[in-house]
């Protein structure tokens, strides 16, 4: 068999030479294409097509290869409930050279089961995880358009060989044992792509790629901001609390949310800094199992705004604040406890901030019940 090459401008891609490609790829060919990190080798997820490709890069039918989607919205197809800080992953690395193995628990993976055909399910899923990539290069996401069925893309090489980053290496490894070969020249970065396992119980590195670990930290990491008037009473509360209730929903002591990705903050309108959360608040919290005498208040600013991802506000006028520093955070901010707010407290008795704090922690589980983590 001879490997026939299409050579194409990724700056103006030809529409024809792409669906002859994708209609190769449906029929169950194998095409080499550019992605932003190497070339890979595309090919339909059914058995036939899966295994020619396992004897091309002498593998088992155990070893599962990942699948390429064209836009970031289609993982919803594959992954039924998407954890926040995959979330805000999936929103800052794609399209781009980042590999996402998603683990799933035991209700996903029979929703899968019932959406997707038997062949497609059978072959994309392995010990309740699924392998994701959304690739930044033009030409794979002009094929990954065009192809009717989803595709899996290993790179273009043979086992034990350095994966191919132009369109020579590709026909120096697979010449003659695939169909089709896409070339638009030397891959941007010639470096494979970052993979990341992620769940419930944080992030890990798989294989080192074009991102750091530092990088996907940042990338990854969620942050929550409480906001009220003077940020000494009703936000440090409601700071210390959904601490406590957060690090209980992921099974881990709250020192350690730092470290599965998630960072949670309070500011105050008024604008004050550097006094501590009231006799009152500090006492209620106790109560509930929780110190926050550590804490100094702070003013609120756009650049907090910008940098949080979820805004809890204690009252209307704080919602109205938030989005006069920044309109963008309309729709990332919202009250704690819709739809009366939550009463500021000061110059109340002891009773008073107590209530108030047994009403944030109800505030709080609703809260989490909602956030997918």
């Amino acid at each position: 068999m001879e490997t026939k090459v299409l050579k194409l401008d990724a700056g103006d891609v030809d529409v024809e030479k792409i669906r002859e490609a994708a209609e190769l790829i449906d029929a169950g060919g194998l095409v080499a294409f550019p992605t932003e990190t190497v070339y890979g080798i595309a090919c339909r997820v059914e058995g036939e097509a899966l295994a020619r490709l396992d004897n091309l890069k002498d593998r088992t039918a155990e070893k599962y290869y990942t699948l390429h989607i064209a836009h970031k919205d289609n993982v919803s197809q594959y992954v039924p409930v998407i954890g926040l800080r995959a979330q805000k992953l999936i929103r800052n690395a794609w399209p781009g050279p980042l590999t996402i193995v998603f683990a799933l628990d035991e209700q996903d993976i029979q929703t899968q089961r019932a959406n997707l055909a038997p062949d497609v399910f059978k072959n994309l899923y392995r010990d309740s995880s699924i392998g994701i990539r959304c690739p930044d290069d033009p030409v794979a996401l002009a094929l990954l358009r065009q192809t009717k069925s989803p595709v899996v893309a290993p790179s273009a090489n043979m086992t034990g060989k350095p994966p191919a980053v132009d369109a020579d290496q590709v026909l120096d490894h697979l010449a003659g044992q695939i169909d089709l070969l896409l070339d638009t020249g030397p891959c941007r970065h010639k470096e494979s792509s970052t993979v990341v396992k992620i769940g419930k119980k944080g992030m890990e590195v798989l294989r080192s790629g074009v991102y750091s670990q530092r990088q996907l930290r940042d990338l990854s990491e969620v942050r929550f901001l409480f906001v009220c008037t003077g940020n000494t009473c009703r936000s440090p509360m409601a700071e210390g609390i959904f601490r406590k209730y957060l690090a209980e929903k992921l099974g881990c002591d709250v020192d350690g949310l730092g470290a599965l990705g998630y960072k949670v903050n309070s500011a105050g309108i008024m604008g004050s800094a550097g006094f501590p959360a009231s006799p009152e608040a500090v006492k209620a919290c106790a109560v509930e199992g929780i110190d926050i005498r550590p804490h100094r208040n702070k003013g609120l600013s756009r650049e907090l705004i910008v940098e949080s991802d979820i805004i809890f506000a204690m009252e209307r006028l704080h919602v109205e604040r938030i989005v006069a520093l920044e309109p963008n955070a309309a729709q990332k901010c919202s009250l704690l406890a819709e739809p009366e707010g939550i009463p500021d407290p000061i110059g109340h008795p002891q009773e008073y901030y107590d209530c108030c704090a047994r009403t944030i922690v109800a505030a709080v589980r609703r809260r989490l019940d909602e956030l997918a983590t």
